[in-house]
């Protein structure tokens, strides 16, 4: 019989590369899953494994192949460290990896971090590479939280995470769905960044700037939003489609900030109002932007008010894809689904990733 109690640490070095995400949480099954984060922090990445992360796409096979073993290790310290310091033993150790390539495509999501060397330098199992079994099932092996969404958050209609990219998972027609919605912070933090800092503080620079007509409805109009099946973005999609049309605007950055909070805004509404299926559906929001309060302002406004917005604890917004990676990592060990083909397209539901030690 299945123990219905695990402790887990999950890791999650999100597309912004800020650092790596570490939360330590219990997962009980009885009538249905629950949850608690026990503990999360996180570490910033040393500056140079931030540097290769960041740029981790350019480099040569070999200096890639040595900086998965480097970050895996890293991690694997990191995780010993804070075992240690709280004198904990968790059950095992989910990472989701840095994502260097995503093309489902042509059959590869790549994240690095190696399994072996994290399970070395940690010294406990360690659960990884839960995208490209549902990618060799034909899926776009993303996004993989929907099915936390689903079993730890039941009463929610939808579940948004802003993070370097936005998506949205909810049921409909019985069915478990879920997409990046558009981009986010990845692009917003660029034009912060010009401006002086690292994201625009409750989207203070963006209040400041004007909404631009023009490249508000050529974003609108870019041909991903149109796109009815399954379907993720990747970084190689704001390279070639996103960020042109920023450049080519000449807008101010704060002019570009307020008009791609207006999209953003835009297009996560439009997605909420055609599956709703009440008057008032409840919204979980969790990742970096929930923080900022003139998009969430915006977000209000093309929803006319009328939705409501459920508590979440600075810890839950800040952690939660790593709760759900933990939560990913037990499904796997009880050798239940935790990748839903409803969502990535794949020919079936499937449980991914590969287990060390």
């Amino acid at each position: 019989m299945s123990p219905t109690n695990y402790t887990m640490i999950g890791l999650m070095s999100g597309t912004s590369g800020d650092g790596l995400d570490m939360a330590h949480c219990s997962y009980e099954l009885h009538d249905q899953w629950s949850y608690e984060i026990l503990d999360a922090v996180t570490v910033p990445f040393p500056k140079e494994i931030g540097e290769k992360l960041m740029n981790s796409h350019k480099l040569t096979a070999l200096e890639l192949a040595l900086l998965d073993v480097d970050f895996g290790k890293w991690m694997g310290k990191k995780v010993r460290e804070y075992c240690s310091e709280k004198q904990i033993k968790p059950l095992a150790v989910c990472s989701h990896g840095h994502t260097v390539f995503h093309q489902p495509e042509k059959g590869i999501s790549l994240q690095i971090g190696n399994g072996w060397s994290l399970h070395q330098a940690a010294g406990l199992k360690v659960i990884n590479d839960f995208r490209m079994l549902d990618i060799q099932l034909g899926g776009q092996g993303a996004p993989l939280v929907p099915i936390g969404d689903r079993l730890l958050f039941p009463s929610i209609d939808f579940c948004i995470n802003l993070g370097g990219i936005a998506n949205i998972s909810m049921e409909s027609a019985g069915k478990r769905i879920a997409f990046d919605t558009c981009p986010f912070n990845l692009l917003m933090n660029a034009q912060a960044s010009a401006l002086g800092a690292e994201y625009d503080k409750n989207g203070a620079w963006a209040k400041e700037g004007t909404l631009n007509e023009k490249l508000f409805d050529a974003l609108n109009t870019l041909p991903y939003y149109s796109k009815s099946d399954a379907k993720s973005l990747g970084r190689e999609n704001l390279e070639d489609d996103f960020l042109p049309l920023l450049i080519s605007s000449g807008l101010s950055e704060k002019d570009i900030l307020r008009t791609l909070v207006e999209h953003y805004a835009f297009q996560i509404a439009r997605v909420v109002k055609q599956n709703q299926t009440s008057d008032h559906p409840s919204v979980l929001i969790t990742g970096g932007g929930a923080y900022n309060s003139f998009f969430i302002d915006r977000l209000n406004g093309q929803l006319d008010g009328k939705w409501l917005q459920t508590y979440a604890s600075s810890e839950l917004i800040e952690f939660k894809e790593a709760l759900v990676f933990g939560f990913l990592g037990v499904l796997r060990l009880r050798n239940e689904n935790n990748c839903l083909s409803s969502v990535t397209g794949a020919s079936n539901d499937s449980s991914g990733g590969l287990i060390f030690g």
